[in-house]
């Protein structure tokens, strides 16, 4: 088994997507073999294309923007989009993992649906989504073990996908939330914001100014 692994993140490191890549790559088997991308720019190169359309499986992994896919990435999409309705020669499955900021995984809901249309329309097979709540604390917790405390939820879903994933099976779309409660991670949010104002040279009042 192909896989190919696409981190739709600009970030260069450190984010979210590629935390949850990292840990998928742990449950594929030594029988299958990984190939890693990273999409940051709206410009693909035509090798890459190449390269991933001799893949049996893309996964993809991106961050919500307003609730949808990345410009960036939507970009890189209608490329491979274009290459494969004319050169692609087999099939090909598509799993994507949306993180996103807000509590519910539920928010990644309408990116996924925009996937899977694309998927429809790159003449591609769709396999499984999971929406993931709380991204953003994901590259925060490196020194959380997988599969314990806020990240239980996320290893629990990501098994589910790799088990998919490997047998290439089509499923149910997953929404998953930190395994903590909304206000707690509220607090986190609001004390990282405060942790960022200071970095920068103001206060948290700074953000009340009105002119």
């Amino acid at each position: 088994m192909k896989i190919a692994l696409i981190n739709g993140s600009p970030k260069v490191k450190n984010s979210a997507s590629e935390n949850i890549l990292n840990t998928l790559k742990k449950l594929f088997t030594e029988s299958n073999v990984i190939s890693e991308y990273n999409f940051r720019t709206p410009k693909l190169d035509t090798k890459e294309i190449e390269e991933i359309s001799k893949c049996n499986v893309i996964v993809f992994a991106f961050p919500l923007y307003i609730d949808e896919i990345p410009a960036h990435l939507k970009s890189c999409l209608y490329q491979m989009e274009t290459y494969f309705k004319t050169n692609l020669n087999h099939d090909i499955k598509v799993y994507v993992l949306v993180n996103c900021g807000f509590y519910e995984g539920k928010q990644g809901l309408i990116a996924l649906e925009m996937m899977e249309n694309w998927c429809k329309k790159a003449e591609i097979s769709w396999g499984q989504g999971i929406g993931i709540g709380g991204g953003g604390m994901l590259s925060g917790m490196a020194s959380v073990p997988d599969g314990q405390g806020p990240k239980k939820n996320v290893w629990n879903a990501l098994n589910i996908l790799s088990k998919n994933v490997s047998n290439c099976i089509s499923s149910e779309n997953i929404f998953v939330s930190p395994n903590l409660p909304r206000f707690l991670y509220k607090i986190g949010g609001d004390a990282g914001w405060r942790q960022q104002i200071k970095s920068n040279g103001l206060r948290s009042k700074d953000l009340f100014i009105k002119k």
